[in-house]
């Protein structure tokens, strides 16, 4: 008898939790935020979608613009930027290339291109790693101050991770301290 009672209590419990009550649907306060986070995300890519279209109108002037980086005649082509030893000041001999890059930014809004910084293997896996940052940023800064969006440019270290080149020696070295371009 008593496990009757307990499954008839049982039931009804189970019964009651699940049924909801018309003043609980109705209660203004209760936000159901189910999806909405979803929903925002769809809706900005959509957005950036469409406005990367607006920027390079059709398809095919997007493909025009990263060709002219391909130009071996365009200061586009140099995509890399050497630095002293220890140092993040870029060389007056880079400026050039930079005001180009800055420019094809600019003349392009949807573009995006990622600075790598990277440095020799003297000195910690931290401090290159930091050397790298400050490298990359140097150049992002120069870009945007010549008119680039900073969205349009991400920066990356990979300090001593990456060489050019695996020698030990300052022609090694030299090729390693840089800034990489990556469209």
């Amino acid at each position: 008898m008593i496990n009757k009672f307990l499954l008839l209590l049982f039931l009804g419990l189970f019964v009651t939790a699940c049924t909801t009550t018309p003043e609980q649907e109705q209660r203004p306060d209760v936000v159901d935020k189910t999806g909405t986070a979803e929903m925002a995300d769809d809706d900005a890519g959509a957005a950036e979608t469409g406005s990367e279209a607006q920027a390079f109108g059709a398809e095919g002037d997007q493909e025009a613009a990263l060709q002219e980086l391909d130009n071996p005649e365009s200061p586009l082509s140099v995509r890399i930027i050497y630095f002293d030893y220890d140092s993040s000041t870029v060389l007056a001999q880079f400026e050039e290339i930079i005001q180009a890059h800055a420019g094809f930014l600019q003349a392009n809004p949807g573009v995006v291109t990622t600075l790598e910084g990277h440095a020799d293997e003297r000195g910690s896996r931290e401090y290159n790693l930091a050397l790298g940052e400050r490298r990359a940023l140097a150049v992002k800064q120069q870009l945007v101050v010549l008119g680039a969006s900073p969205d349009q440019v991400r920066t990356v270290s990979y300090g001593e991770e990456r060489p050019a080149d695996p020698g030990h020696d300052e022609q090694a070295w030299s090729l390693n301290r840089r800034v990489e371009f990556v469209y």
